[in-house]
């Protein structure tokens, strides 16, 4: 039996829709868009992937705050 990640499904959709037009994307196609991606990050935010970004983006935030100083 094949089992698909939930998250690895979404991340797939959620590149495959950012990698269309702009021009071509009508108001309920972005707000959908931003309903996946939020869907995305609650699936892994609780992961060690997630916690990973965490502290990447935590760490990243901190160098450009002491770089501002």
């Amino acid at each position: 039996m094949l089992t698909i990640n939930v998250a690895v499904l979404l991340a797939v959709i959620v590149v495959v829709r950012l990698r269309r037009r702009t021009q071509a994307r009508s108001r309920n196609d972005e707000q959908l868009t931003v309903v996946i991606v939020l869907a995305l990050g609650v699936l892994l935010a609780p992961t060690p992937v997630g916690q990973g970004i965490l502290d990447i983006l935590g760490q990243l935030a901190s160098d450009v705050t002491q770089a501002s100083r």
